[in-house]
C-alpha cells in the first residue's frame, strides 16, 4: 500500500498523468468494469451446469472445508439472491445462496468453499482480513457521505472543488485502501479453497479448471474495482489546487 501511494505520488507530481489524461483512464475502466462483471456471471454460468463427480452440495463442501479446519462455530445459512454468497465474521455466519448451498455444479462448490476460506482467515487471525474488518465502519460512513458529495459539487456553481473536494478525496483514499486489502484477502481465500476442494478428495484435479475459472474471474471484479478507485482518486488529486 505504502509503495503503491509513493508510486502515485510520482505520477503526479512529475506531471506524467494530467487530469484530464486521469480522466480518460477512469472512463477507460467503466466498460473494463462491465466486462470484469459480465466476465464472472458467463464463466459461473457455463461452470454452474456441470456437475461434479462426486454429488457433494456446496453446503457439504463448506463444511467439510471448516471442519479440517476445526471450525465448529460459524453456522451455514442460505439466502435468496443470485452470488449473494459471503461470510459474515461478525455473526461468525457463511451465507450461501440457495443455487450454491444446495448446488453440486463446479461453480457451486468452489463459491461455497471460497467462502469457507474466508472462515479459516478469521480462525487463524490472517491480517489482512483483521485490516479489512477494521476498515468496515470507515468504508460503510464514507460510502454513504459520497454520493451526497458528489451530488453537491454538481449543483454548486464551482463544482467539486475546495472543501467538497477535499472530502471526496478521503471518501475515495479510504475506499481504494479497503479494495487494495480486500485484493490479498480474496486471492488468499480462493487459494485455500482450491487446496482443501482436492485434498479432501471432493473434487478431482481434473475438476478443477471450472473452480479455478469460476474464481479467477470473480478475482478479476476486485482488480477492476481497485484500479477504478484508485485511477478516480488520483484524478481528484490532480485537480487541488
Amino acid at each position: 500500500m505504502i509503495s503503491s501511494t509513493i508510486f502515485a505520488a510520482t505520477l503526479l507530481s512529475g506531471g506524467f498523468l494530467s487530469p484530464g489524461v486521469l480522466l480518460l483512464l477512469v472512463i477507460i475502466m467503466i466498460p473494463v468494469s462491465l466486462y470484469a462483471q459480465f466476465r464472472v456471471s458467463s464463466t459461473y454460468n457455463r461452470n454452474a451446469e456441470i456437475a461434479s463427480r462426486g454429488g457433494i452440495t456446496g453446503r457439504e463442501a463448506a463444511a467439510a472445508v471448516m471442519a479440517r479446519a476445526g471450525i465448529t462455530d460459524v453456522e451455514i445459512i442460505e439466502t435468496e439472491g443470485h452470488l449473494t454468497d459471503h461470510y459474515d465474521p461478525g455473526n461468525r455466519q457463511l451465507v450461501l445462496s440457495e443455487e450454491n448451498s444446495r448446488g453440486t455444479s463446479l461453480a457451486a462448490l468452489g463459491v461455497a468453499a471460497h467462502e469457507a476460506g474466508h472462515a479459516i482467515q478469521h480462525k487463524i487471525g490472517y491480517s489482512m482480513l483483521r485490516f479489512r474488518m477494521a476498515l468496515v465502519p470507515a468504508t460503510n460512513f464514507v460510502s454513504r457521505t459520497l454520493p451526497i458529495v458528489m451530488l453537491a459539487g454538481f449543483f454548486l456553481a464551482r463544482g467539486l472543488s475546495g472543501m467538497l473536494l477535499d472530502i471526496a478525496i478521503i471518501c475515495y483514499a479510504v475506499l481504494t485502501v479497503f479494495q487494495l486489502v480486500t485484493l490479498p484477502v480474496e486471492f488468499d481465500a480462493s487459494r485455500r479453497a482450491k487446496a482443501q476442494l482436492v485434498e479432501l478428495g471432493i473434487l478431482d484435479r481434473d475438476e478443477m479448471s471450472g473452480v479455478n475459472e469460476t474464481l479467477d474471474a470473480a478475482a478479476l471484479t476486485y482488480v477492476a474495482a481497485f484500479v477504478s478507485s484508485l485511477l478516480y482518486l488520483l484524478y481528484l488529486l490532480s485537480r487541488r489546487d
